[in-house]
């Protein structure tokens, strides 16, 4: 029952990871080509801010109630309401820090004073985002992947939506109102998303007065796994939002203009990463299927079958990577006209796409750590990895001539160190355990 279960979870992820994904390409191409390359730059630019604070907002709740019920330590009433009064206190504080610091962030470290309203928009999208990601874990824990699935197609048609009627009349406006108008389509999507997670809750979904009274043990329960996620995160999010200032820094003294800077940083993160990412959808189905199995195996002590469930993961991730890999290897124009209508990165696609095969595995790693209780050597190695490619970016970026491949190089290593320590862990854990 149980491998049927993980099985049958993948599938639904994987279908409706395709479904999302695809919608998410058709988003991508409309906005590519209907907006001009600056405001693609520019929301590039925003993006790195806008992930930390995603970051910090969700606090890593999704894993973290996704082990909890899993593993049957309270129900989901409670932990629900457990988590919602630290959710609303930490956005109340990131949407004051945000209207606080948005102007110092747009002109003293982007160093763009067009990214001050799109910065100060994202606090605006935070509480919705983190919402959502709550309710998510509840399903995530039941096995119930149905409901994240349809939530994600219904938040994607929202954003093809505006993209098809509403885009076309905003890029009239301008540079700022247009990459404005971008981050707050978030609300509604993310409104939209949390309405149907809603909607699937169970009829028999009913609050009684001690529901509504949080309880600290429900919440040091989730929060033991999710801060430990969180910090994954946010150490991940604030190295990414160091990037554009690093490179801007380092780059312009060599001799840089602004404008290729930011051409080039939004090329790369803009057309060559997401494709380089495309199968992340699978392996993040994967991950997602075999994180609450895992977590209810190994709090019975079943050793055995949570490393068969880790193998099977991580098999059908290389396969999945190893197939498209040789793919955008063999054909990255192909790839960038289809989507893009341009060729411009190709040349970083061939070179770097081999290493992303480790890329793949580190997800279902990531999840196998946190269902055994090993969340802070997840941190850990999630850390080591981003302080060296913080300090090869930096490095890096003085070499003359090197220009934004600083970037994709420090990229490579911090995946390399990242699974690698990964992999380390847990064949320690298993050499332990039999």
């Amino acid at each position: 029952m149980n491998r049927k279960s993980f099985i049958k979870s993948t599938i639904i992820l994987m279908i409706g990871g395709l479904l999302t994904k695809i919608l998410g390409i058709l988003i991508r191409i409309i906005m590519t080509r209907n907006s001009s390359i600056e405001v693609v730059s520019l929301y590039m630019l925003v993006m790195p801010t806008f992930s930390l604070m995603m970051a910090i907002s969700q606090l890593g709740f999704s894993t973290g109630i996704s082990k909890v019920i899993a593993e049957n330590k309270d129900s989901s009433k409670k932990i629900l309401f457990s988590i919602l009064p630290i959710s609303i206190f930490i956005n109340i504080c990131l949407t004051i820090f945000l209207i606080l610091t948005s102007h110092f962030i747009a002109f003293n470290l982007l160093k763009n004073e067009n990214a001050y309203l799109p910065i100060l928009a994202i606090s605006l999208v935070l509480p919705f985002d983190s919402l959502s990601s709550i309710l998510r874990g509840i399903f995530f824990g039941k096995e119930q992947m149905v409901p994240h699935v349809v939530s994600n197609l219904a938040e994607q048609i929202v954003r093809l939506l505006f993209m098809l009627l509403i885009l076309p009349n905003i890029l009239k406006q301008g540079l700022i109102f247009t990459t404005t108008s971008l981050i707050l389509i978030n609300v509604i999507s993310e409104l939209i998303s949390s309405i149907v997670l809603i909607f699937f809750l169970p009829k028999t979904f009913k609050l009684e007065r001690k529901d509504l009274i949080p309880s600290f043990k429900s919440s040091k329960n989730v929060l033991e796994t999710s801060l430990p996620t969180t910090a994954t995160r946010i150490i991940g999010t604030i190295s990414y939002f160091f990037e554009p200032i690093i490179l801007t820094y380092v780059l312009k003294r060599n001799g840089y203009s602004t404008n290729f800077i930011v051409t080039e940083y939004g090329i790369i993160n803009g057309f060559v990463m997401p494709i380089l990412l495309l199968p992340g959808f699978f392996t993040g189905a994967i991950s997602s299927a075999l994180l609450p199995v895992v977590s209810r195996e190994y709090s019975k002590g079943n050793i055995k079958y949570i490393k068969r469930k880790l193998k099977q993961a991580l098999f059908f991730s290389i396969i999945i990577g190893l197939i498209f890999t040789i793919i955008i290897f063999l054909f990255p124009k192909l790839f960038l006209n289809f989507l893009y209508k341009t060729s411009t990165g190709s040349n970083y696609i061939k070179n770097i796409s081999f290493i992303f095969l480790l890329y793949y595995i580190e997800s279902p790693l990531s999840a196998f750590l946190q269902a055994i209780n090993k969340s802070s050597l997840m941190m850990q190695d999630n850390f080591i990895g981003i302080i060296f490619k913080t300090i090869f970016l930096f490095i890096l970026s003085f070499i003359p001539g090197i220009g934004l491949y600083s970037l994709l190089i420090s990229s490579c290593i911090n995946i390399l160190i990242t699974t690698t320590r990964h992999i380390k862990h847990i064949k320690i854990f298993f050499k332990e355990n039999f």
